[in-house]
């Protein structure tokens, strides 16, 4: 499959995009775990569907140490015990928060209350960031089929 278009064709496009990736590197300093961090990414890829996210995280957060056990069920992580309670309720928030026209609510208070018990208010805002990024990233490569399976970890850092 080719990629309907270049984003780095041309020189402004290209420009913009690569503050957009220093935004993602800049994710990874923030004050939540790595694994976090790498499951949440999954999470709201496997949602939108997005194969080049997908790719990448996995091999990031095998290259971090993560279980394949874990990562296989992502996709299933209320009926997982592999997951803390942490954990589980970082995905909670990921899945509400990229569902958002799905529940015209948006995020519900129940979902954010959660969250906050787990996660101080850099963390939380930290997780929003993320998933936001994520949300967006996964668009950007779907709107133009950015083709899958050539990632290399570590190849962005």
């Amino acid at each position: 499959m080719d990629a309907r278009l270049n984003y780095f064709a041309d020189p402004a496009v290209g420009k913009v995009l690569k503050h957009f990736m220093t935004v993602g590197k800049a994710l990874k300093d923030l004050p939540l775990p790595a694994t976090t961090q790498e499951l949440v990414a999954l999470r709201v890829s496997q949602i939108n569907g997005c194969a080049v996210c997908l790719d990448m995280h996995t091999k990031e957060a095998t290259a971090a140490g993560e279980t394949p056990v874990r990562l296989h069920l992502v996709a299933a992580w209320r009926e997982a015990t592999v997951f803390t309670e942490a954990e589980r309720a970082a995905l909670r928030l990921a899945e509400e928060g990229t569902r958002v026209a799905d529940g015209a609510g948006g995020v519900g208070d129940e979902v954010w209350a959660d969250a906050a018990k787990h996660y101080d208010e850099g963390q939380l805002t930290a997780l929003v960031l993320l998933i936001s990024f994520m949300n967006t990233v996964n668009r950007l490569n779907i709107i133009t089929r950015q083709p899958a399976g050539d990632y290399v970890a570590g190849q962005f850092h």
